[in-house]
């Protein structure tokens, strides 16, 4: 998870899969928050500076819905069948993306900005996605590609926007029961590894040009849908 969120974001849905095959699968859910709010301390500790605020008040109108839409979601329908639809939805999404990239490569450059609709969708899918699974890194991962950020953009804005979405769902899970002390002292213990993680994606991400960027999150963006429809 550290080096998801100083690197190549994708793959932090492989997390998500690791944990829930050795916790079940709700308190799975709860027991990443507190990893992820570690993960995303560091990343914005790194990438402060490097943030678009304008993608990410373009999500804010979408966010609170989501997160109220995910929570109703986890009250009352299976963690299979939740996992699988995010799983599907992710994996026509990034084939998508892959298939426009193809066709027309995105240029770099300042954020092409998207209509409203899409924003409250994307927005939307992020809180909804996050508060089921812990699986909004995918989402977010299609909406900055499809804006064109350069790397560090992507994830200065990805630390900050986490940051935040990530300490608005703490109180959604305490009033679902799923938070619970034992989880707080299982994050603290799995605190060396993210910062070994975030070690790793920090020196790594100066080495890797930014069309392999591009490339390695959409990979990881399809590995992570393809993880959630198996698991």
């Amino acid at each position: 998870m550290g080096f998801a969120k100083t690197a190549i974001g994708g793959v932090g849905t492989l997390a998500v899969a690791l944990f829930a095959l050795v916790l079940p699968a709700r308190e799975s859910t709860a027991a990443l928050l507190l990893v992820l709010i570690i993960g995303d301390v560091l990343a914005v500790l790194r990438y402060h500076r490097d943030v678009d605020w304008r993608l990410i008040r373009g999500l804010v109108p979408g966010l609170l819905p989501g997160l109220l839409l995910g929570t109703a979601l986890l009250a009352v329908v299976s963690d299979v069948g939740l996992q699988r639809g995010i799983g599907a939805i992710l994996l026509v999404l990034t084939l998508l993306q892959l298939v426009l990239r193809w066709r027309r490569p995105a240029p770099e450059g300042d954020p092409r900005p998207w209509p409203w609709p899409a924003r409250l969708g994307v927005g939307t899918a992020a809180g909804a996605t996050t508060m089921v699974a812990n699986a909004a890194g995918p989402v977010m991962t299609l909406y900055l590609l499809g804006q064109g950020v350069d790397k560090r953009r992507f994830i200065g804005t990805n630390a900050w926007f986490f940051l935040g979405i990530n300490l608005c769902k703490v109180p959604f899970s305490v009033g679902l029961g799923l938070l619970e002390w034992r989880l707080l002292l299982l994050a603290l213990v799995l605190a060396p590894g993210v910062l070994l993680g975030a070690f790793i994606g920090t020196r790594l991400i100066r080495r890797i040009p930014q069309r392999a960027f591009e490339l390695a999150v959409l990979g990881a963006a399809t590995v992570s849908a393809v993880v959630l429809l198996v698991s």
